[in-house]
């Protein structure tokens, strides 16, 4: 079954990466699962400052605003889509994931499959 899973930081500093997780940590991570044969795809998304929100009223009249401006300290860094067995397994490899760390967090959702 695919599962997504959508990685936020919980805090990230002037370049706009999160302190708590090192490269050489997402490098053995992203092996980790490419390596276990699980990696459907994934990304990693660009600085929260080139994000644009678009908004449409109930008239249909369409806003488009620079940047999400949520009133929350988290950021949506990127996600990933993995093929398991069974949600405990997804949500193993969402506890193993290093943007889970020091106060981020891995939202695991099931992918919809309307052809079943």
């Amino acid at each position: 079954m695919k599962y997504m899973l959508l990685i936020h930081s919980g805090a990230v500093d002037e370049q706009g990466s999160a302190p708590q997780c090192t490269v050489e940590d997402w490098m053995a991570y992203d092996k980790d699962v490419r390596d276990a044969g699980i990696h459907v795809s994934g990304e990693s998304l660009a600085d929260l400052v080139t994000a644009t929100t678009v908004r449409v009223s109930p008239t249909g009249e369409r806003t488009v605003t620079d940047g999400p401006f949520a009133e929350t300290r988290e950021l949506l860094g990127g996600f990933l889509v993995i093929d398991v067995p069974d949600l405990d397994a997804a949500l193993d490899w969402a506890a193993r994931c290093p943007g889970s760390r020091d106060g981020g967090s891995v939202v695991v959702r099931p992918v919809a499959d309307f052809g079943a």
